[in-house]
């Protein structure tokens, strides 16, 4: 799967991430931004949103209705946009305009759980300990098999256990790449998919083409 990746679009945060030399405070926002959005929407919103404020304490100073206007259209943008604005005024009252490198102190700013904390470690933090899961690899990890879970937090770490460490801080590029563009939610492309002979297809009812 890592192999069949290369070649497809990276994702926005991802991207963003590139852009930015691994900047933790943009690879922040853009995750907050990213969840129940399309990555397309979410690269677009990131980059309208960091032309206008670059640093905590800029974005901080923006209008909860002007970082509406700027994020609009991603999902829940009026809720995203208050977010956004107090995390950053707690990044500079808090932490000096840092994004913290610990999971307990990301998980107290507002808007951000732990796949936006796990995501900023792995790709700002270069940390090799964190396995960030959202509704893709939930789904993908279900469908293989890998984990039995209900809910995304418990198949983080059901998957501590279940995959080899080398491979945590990338379980979720990997994943997320192949469910945007083969695993789908709805009408999973099997036909397409390298790893079809390995997978039992937990839970999927019918293929797509």
């Amino acid at each position: 799967m890592a192999r069949a990746i290369r070649g497809m679009d990276d994702l926005a945060v991802e991207k963003i991430s590139t852009a930015s030399r691994k900047d933790p405070f943009r690879v922040l926002i853009a995750t907050m931004l990213s969840a129940q959005t399309k990555d397309a929407v979410t690269h677009a919103a990131s980059t309208r949103l960091f032309r206008v404020a670059r640093t905590p304490r800029s974005m901080a100073a923006l209008s909860a209705a002007r970082i509406e206007r700027l994020i609009y259209p991603v999902s829940f943008y009026r809720v995203k946009a208050q977010h956004v604005r107090e995390a950053c005024r707690q990044l500079v009252d808090r932490y000096g305009g840092r994004v913290p490198d610990r999971m307990e102190e990301l998980l107290t700013l507002p808007g951000v759980g732990r796949k936006t904390a796990n995501l900023v470690l792995i790709l700002s933090h270069a940390s090799r300990d964190n396995i960030c899961v959202d509704t893709h690899v939930h789904r993908i990890a279900n469908r293989l098999g890998w984990v039995h879970t209900r809910q995304p937090e418990a198949t983080e770490q059901a998957l501590y256990k279940a995959v080899p460490r080398r491979w945590w801080a990338r379980v979720n590029l990997c994943l997320v790449t192949w469910g945007q563009n083969v695993c789908r939610p709805v009408y999973p492309r099997c036909a397409a998919c390298v790893v079809a002979p390995l997978c039992p297809r937990i839970g999927v009812v019918q293929q797509g083409r």
